[in-house]
């Protein structure tokens, strides 16, 4: 079984390896900006919904296509689902490439143009983090 902490290094590896990501405790969460932009927000429980889960930026269109396509791993988070963001549960044996590429995608979403525009596979998501 996945625990929270475990889920959360995996999760702060592939976020930080982002460029210029980094990591702000928020509302008392982890949360991963660029730029101070949030992309994603590690939530354990939040308000006891019992998902340990992680919120991600999405592009317009993206959320309904994601969330119809496998509701028992993703859902339209609180607070941020009216603008687009995705939910996607850790606690139910996610694919790990899959979480990498909500991630970069959500990154993708609130990155400058000069941050997002590096080719695909530099951004450093195929390192260690996409191990299974």
């Amino acid at each position: 079984m996945l625990t929270p902490g475990r889920a959360l290094a995996r999760i702060r590896r592939i976020c930080l390896a982002l460029p210029e990501a980094e990591e702000k405790e928020a509302w008392g969460a982890p949360t991963f900006r660029v730029r101070g932009r949030l992309f994603v927000m590690f939530v354990n429980d939040h308000h006891s919904d019992g998902r340990l889960a992680i919120w991600c930026a999405a592009p317009p269109g993206a959320q309904s296509a994601v969330v119809e396509a496998d509701p028992r791993r993703f859902f339209v988070p609180p607070y941020v689902g009216p603008r687009g963001w995705i939910g996607a549960r850790l606690d139910r044996r996610p694919s790990w490439t899959v979480v990498a590429a909500l991630v970069e995608e959500a990154y993708r979403a609130v990155a400058p143009r000069r941050l997002r525009g590096r080719p695909e596979g530099k951004s450093g998501v195929d390192g260690p983090a996409r191990a299974r």
